[in-house]
């Protein structure tokens, strides 16, 4: 072997010299303040959370205290409005995901082609994602389904109908509508971010081939929109089990229960009942609940990325 031959083998490449000072570089100091943070911020709420659940603790009566064992968790499985705030909360994240997906796939396709405007109008169909709970609660409210001075209240009687009471006559329907409406943005910029992946001339073939619109919609469009609807379907059901702030606006969880999902039924124990303890045993539910739908989802959507 020459000197050459052998001073290229023994000095290391660019490459390999980073990867050996990487690993002995020991990153933990600058990764603990931010991991501390976000430790700080999220197990320490869920320990008091727990902590609570097994307590008496009422607000307004501070003679009962004392450890209370699993009966919060008995009273709160025995109670009937837990299984109607989860008959509420499936019904309500249901609809707003087939709303939001069907209409997003649809409006997607049609954002795709070339018109005059086009660019304006997909911003125009992205702000509503940016319009906070309470204010697009408060918009839809008091500026289109009030029954006196709304908008559509206005358009019915133009055409001689009656004005409708949707808070009042179609309760969980209204909220429907409005949390679509916020979230139908996101999952239409998902899903026309995936269509612009896809080949143009797939398209044109199926054009040249005699396929009309709703063919090439449902045979070539859907099926490639297919791993992005996964990951709407995941984000947007973690997301809305928490809704919270369209039902406190427009109609306080009612008329009667109405529309009392596991949200606002935490919200009425905590801050209308003042019990704590039993607030908190809906709380820790809820985690639960949520984590159980999180981990079955992630693990879904990752079996579809991987196909």
């Amino acid at each position: 072997m020459s000197h050459a031959e052998a001073a290229a083998v023994a000095v290391p490449t660019p490459s390999a010299r980073a990867r050996n000072i990487g690993a002995q570089v020991n990153t933990l100091p600058m990764l603990a303040p931010s991991v501390g943070l976000l430790l700080l911020f999220s197990l320490v709420p869920l320990a008091a959370t727990i902590y609570f659940s097994f307590l008496r603790y009422n607000l307004l009566n501070p003679a009962i205290h004392g450890f209370a064992g699993f009966r919060n968790y008995y009273y709160l499985f025995k109670d009937p409005a837990l299984y109607h705030s989860l008959f509420v909360s499936v019904l309500l994240v249901g609809e707003v995901l087939i709303v939001t997906i069907c209409a997003a796939a649809v409006l997607a396709s049609l954002f795709q082609k070339q018109f005059p405007g086009r660019s304006i109008a997909r911003v125009l169909m992205i702000s509503p994602f940016f319009v906070m709970p309470t204010v697009a609660a408060l918009l839809w409210k008091n500026l289109l389904m009030h029954p006196v001075n709304g908008l559509f209240a206005a358009l019915l009687r133009s055409v001689g109908l009656s004005a409708i009471d949707w808070f009042g006559q179609f309760p969980l329907a209204s909220v429907v509508i409005i949390v679509s409406w916020e979230w139908l943005p996101f999952a239409f910029l998902i899903l026309l971010t995936a269509l612009q992946s896809l080949d143009e001339e797939q398209l044109e073939a199926a054009w040249l081939d005699g396929a009309g619109t709703l063919s090439v919609f449902f045979s070539i469009q859907v099926p490639h929109m297919a791993r992005a609807i996964s990951v709407v379907l995941m984000m947007e059901m973690i997301f809305l089990l928490g809704v919270f702030a369209e039902i406190y606006v427009t109609t306080a969880g009612g008329p009667g229960v109405a529309t009392t999902n596991l949200a606002f039924l935490i919200y009425e124990r905590a801050l209308l009942a003042f019990n704590v303890g039993g607030a908190s045993a809906a709380g820790v539910l809820a985690i639960v609940l949520a984590n159980i739908i999180a981990v079955f989802l992630v693990r879904t959507v990752a079996r579809r990325l991987d196909t």
